[in-house]
């Protein structure tokens, strides 16, 4: 992915949180298929993001960017988010958690285009496997990179050629979960003077101890999917 607040912030999971969202409603399951998705990104609500980057906006744009949400359609119905946690020697973001994406080319034909090419370069997905249903608006980092989330639709089971430069591993968290504010935590950090807050979404499977720390650019980006979602 792309630098962001991460750079700024070396041990996100120390900053203390501030609270919970668990007084939001969560998505209904209803609202959580694939039919229901293509319905809500055909014919859009009113609906406004949350946030649109990391800190102040209207900052000028060094570069376009775009990642693909790959959401994966399993044999029973339900939806899971695709997520990578990118390697500890890469000298942005190590050992993050994002979403496959990256820098726009001047070869892309557009956003879409830059989010499939950066999927199939970063874990293997091949841009047939995957059904693009929408875009959200675009997030900027702190460091002006704007990216567009490219959401689109993939079938289980599937196959990744994962780039083991960049990417430690790769991963699935269902929608439904990410999708309940209740486990969104909000925390406050003052960074160069002036107080910034960020969102974090730690999640541990079934059955395992491992937790991956979901927050930042991805965790924003994901919290506006819920907005959309939800209005």
């Amino acid at each position: 992915m792309l630098e962001g607040m991460a750079q700024l912030i070396l041990d996100p999971q120390a900053v203390p949180v501030i609270g919970m969202d668990e007084h939001l409603p969560a998505v209904a399951p209803a609202q959580l298929t694939s039919a229901a998705l293509r319905r809500r990104f055909a014919h859009p609500p009113p609906w406004q993001p949350e946030t649109r980057a990391d800190g102040r906006e209207g900052l000028p744009v060094k570069a376009e960017a775009s990642v693909l949400v790959p959401l994966v359609e399993h044999a029973d119905g339900t939806l899971h988010v695709l997520l990578t946690q990118r390697t500890a020697h890469l000298k942005a973001h190590a050992g993050q958690i994002s979403f496959p994406g990256g820098r726009a080319e001047a070869t892309d034909a557009d956003a879409v285009a830059t989010a499939l090419r950066e999927a199939q370069e970063e874990v293997g997905l091949e841009p047939a496997q995957v059904q693009v249903i929408g875009t959200l608006p675009a997030y900027t980092t702190i460091t002006a990179f704007r990216v567009t989330p490219v959401v689109g639709l993939l079938a289980a089971p599937y196959a990744l050629r994962i780039d083991p430069f960049e990417v430690a591993e790769a991963f699935e968290v269902p929608l439904a979960w990410l999708m309940n504010p209740a486990h969104h935590r909000r925390h406050r950090i003052e960074l160069d003077g002036a107080p910034r807050q960020f969102l974090s979404m730690p999640w541990t499977a079934a059955g395992s101890q491992r937790e991956y720390f979901i927050w930042g650019a991805t965790a924003a980006m994901l919290r506006n999917l819920y907005r959309f979602l939800a209005a």
